[in-house]
């Protein structure tokens, strides 16, 4: 019987990719299969990537079966005896795997230890199971978004675009919205977020896998499932340099978000690894080994979970955390700068406003309206609106060359125009919105030579504003909402305003998927914490 039950643990058991030393973990090695374990994989692996194929193609194996008569009652049978040849083979596949593994002393070993974890998981069998890298499936949960403490009283805030309607207009948009949800879920949403497609995912694997070994080695990297509130479970990957004499920023703690093709094995989390500060990175649902699928709603709830760990697993004040956001990441990242007001600053780089104006050039003409009603309803990456309700220490990075979120000149500056109005009327008092004042927004948005030309013509001393600003905070408060423009005339505003967005953006001369320049990356400016102002009475 325990025979038995052993057989069945490594049929139905996951796939062990990487042993790491048991005393040094900074040594490891692949593991290596036997033939008879290998072959199984081969023939699993197969008929997997033969369902992805069969399921991104559907419409046109439908066509094609359609036109050859098997939708009769002679061709069903035909296509029930294939699928049932393949199911056999499936099954085939999974006994000769688990014969294989079951002679293997590895895989045993690490069967015993995942089985220990099932039944106590604590620091020691924690520790043991963390010497090994395998499907994420059967990873141990680490952390729950309910088991923060009093996490259900803590309110959170949605912003939404879409246009309600009732009656005789709901009825007449009807078809429209029916044609938006089934172009979203059949492909829209791997065309925001091609990340989440299972063939790009399976031929990205094993860079996938030399990446978190460089992490778990070279920088100690721990990785962590989180359980987030709808359910799904999100891949983590934690650095901690807490204490570390070698990396003075330990003490801040970088939560990465990455772009709609990005993993935190490859992305983003570099940057502020060699910049020396603490590093959390995750994947988006549906990304890698996190559950789900990468609609907003569970974007925000698995960045929630993530901050909720970070917190109150990882324990790092929220004034500790800066979020980082790349790309599409910056949805998710302006949601949690919007409901964690208290965190260090946000930092997006080359990420966009709205989503809507990006994607309307990507499609035809004539689906400009279901294309509107598909993002509205269900894609609704509203970054700015996320970003105004949130008044802490921000940084926007630019790419100058991007040629995804820029691709014309008006559009690189309405981005970031959009961005700054939205901001600013944070720090300045009732800013003024004339047109004069977009004018030189404008201006200050178009580029480096622009932004320079513009605080000069405008006749804006930048020590003085600087030390205006630095003063007040220093007397008041250097939270925001400032009033410091309470007083101030139309003029003196519109040239704090410019003086303000001269410090929230940041150039960076590169195209769209380069890693973010170590020397560009820098916590977000804030008054208080610059040194280089002299305060006046």
């Amino acid at each position: 019987m325990r025979m038995m039950a052993h057989l069945w643990r490594c049929l139905a058991g996951p796939r062990l990719y990487r042993v790491y030393h048991e005393y040094d973990d900074h040594e490891s090695m692949a593991y290596d299969p036997n033939v008879v374990e290998r072959v199984g994989n081969k023939i699993i692996q197969g008929l997997n990537i033969m369902v992805y194929v069969g399921l991104y193609t559907s419409p046109f194996i439908a066509s094609y079966l359609y036109k050859r008569d098997y939708f009769s009652f002679a061709g069903v049978i035909s296509i029930g005896n294939i699928a049932t040849g393949l199911s056999i083979l499936l099954m085939v596949g999974f006994l000769i795997r688990g014969f294989g593994r079951s002679f293997n002393p590895t895989y045993n070993k690490f069967l015993d230890i995942l089985h220990q974890c099932e039944q106590s998981y604590n620091t020691k069998t924690m520790s043991l199971l963390r010497q090994y890298d395998f499907d994420f499936w059967a990873w141990p949960v680490d952390f729950s978004w309910a088991d923060a403490e009093g996490d259900e009283s803590k309110p959170r805030v949605y912003v939404d675009r879409s246009v309600g309607r009732s009656g005789l207009g709901w009825v007449i948009t009807l078809p429209c919205q029916l044609a938006a949800w089934a172009a979203v879920h059949c492909f829209g949403r791997h065309l925001m977020y091609p990340g989440s497609i299972q063939l790009l995912q399976a031929a990205m694997d094993n860079y996938l896998q030399s990446g978190r070994e460089k992490l778990v080695k070279e920088h100690s990297g721990l990785r962590n499932k989180i359980t987030a509130r709808d359910g799904n479970f999100i891949d983590t990957m934690f650095v901690d340099r807490r204490g570390s004499q070698t990396h003075p920023h330990g003490s801040t703690l970088v939560m990465c978000c990455e772009g709609n093709a990005g993993f935190y094995e490859m992305g983003i989390m570099v940057t502020p690894l060699d910049a020396g500060y603490s590093v959390l990175g995750w994947n988006h649902p549906g990304f890698s080994g996190s559950s789900g699928s990468p609609f907003p709603k569970q974007e925000q709830n698995a960045v929630d979970a993530v901050m909720q760990f970070a917190i109150h697993k990882l324990g790092f004040k929220p004034e500790n955390i800066v979020v980082f956001a790349w790309s599409i990441g910056g949805y998710p990242g302006s949601w949690a700068a919007m409901n964690y007001l208290q965190i260090r600053g946000l930092i997006l780089d080359a990420t966009f406003d709205d989503v809507l104006p990006l994607a309307h050039p990507r499609m035809p003409s004539w689906m400009r309206g279901l294309v509107t009603t598909a993002i509205r309803q269900h894609l609704n990456l509203n970054v700015s609106d996320n970003v105004a309700r949130y008044p802490g220490p921000i940084t926007i990075v630019r790419r100058l060359r991007d040629e995804i979120i820029c691709t014309q000149d008006q559009i690189l500056r309405q981005t970031h125009l959009d961005f700054f109005i939205c901001k600013i009327s944070y720090v300045a008092y009732k800013p003024t919105q004339s047109l004069y004042t977009k004018r030189h927004l404008a201006a200050l948005c178009s580029g480096p030579k622009g932004q320079s030309t513009s605080l000069l013509e405008l006749g804006i001393d930048e020590d003085y504003y600087f030390t205006l600003l630095s003063t007040y905070a220093a007397e008041h408060s250097g939270a925001f909402p400032m009033m410091i423009g309470e007083e101030m005339t139309d003029d003196e505003k519109t040239k704090m305003l410019l003086f303000l967005a001269s410090k929230y953006l940041v150039d960076m001369d590169s195209f769209h998927n380069n890693p973010l320049d170590t020397s560009l990356f820098r916590m977000p400016w804030t008054p208080i914490q610059d040194t280089s102002y002299v305060q006046v009475d």
